[in-house]
């Protein structure tokens, strides 16, 4: 092997060793050999083609980034396999903890949103005016969804089918707008948690 070149056929570690050389190409080979056992795990995990694609995708930029993997203590594919593992786990988790809170805001009953002062009346009333304010910033189908689901009580599959959208593209902006909320509000949705 000529000295700043290297073969596709090049072991996972001298590629390794390549890609923390600088040598960004080493890291397409190795996307070569790895990229369908990364995603096929992150599919079988999360189940969503769309998420899977982009777990194998952070995987990889993590792996590039990051010079945690040492190829004298593990097989660089046993190595993928559990960073792949656990992040789609984390995902789950995430998804889990987002999925509770929407079921804890729709099953709050209406009286929870009034207010018996004036004082908390004033305070309901900035709130909700937030609230609208940073969902008309939204992109317009996470907004319509959000909302038909939110103050119409529409669910997700009745929406799916009211919008001619796949279950999944519904679930998916459903989520996405309401990261896009909790980031934008910040403390003032502590009461979704």
């Amino acid at each position: 092997m000529a000295h700043g070149s290297f073969s596709e056929n090049a072991s996972d570690a001298e590629l390794v060793e390549h890609l923390r050389n600088g040598r960004q190409d080493a890291l397409r080979i190795l996307y070569g050999r790895y990229s369908n056992l990364v995603y096929t795990i992150a599919f079988k995990m999360l189940n969503s083609a769309s998420e899977a694609e982009d777990l194998t995708q952070d995987v990889f930029l993590n792996f590039w980034k990051q010079e945690k993997f040492d190829p004298n203590r593990a097989a660089l594919s046993t190595y993928l396999c559990v960073i792949t593992r656990s992040r789609a786990l984390n995902r789950l988790r995430q998804r889990g903890s987002q999925q509770r809170s929407l079921e804890k805001l729709q099953a709050l009953p209406p009286r929870e949103f009034t207010a018996s002062t004036p004082l908390e009346s004033a305070s309901l009333a900035e709130q909700q005016q937030t609230l609208k304010r940073v969902l008309a910033e939204l992109p317009d189908r996470q907004r319509q969804i959000l909302e038909m689901n939110f103050y119409q009580g529409v669910s997700q599959s009745n929406i799916a089918q009211q919008l001619d959208l796949p279950l999944g593209t519904v679930k998916t902006n459903a989520r996405q707008g309401l990261i896009s909320l909790r980031q934008r509000l910040g403390s003032a949705v502590e009461w979704v948690k």
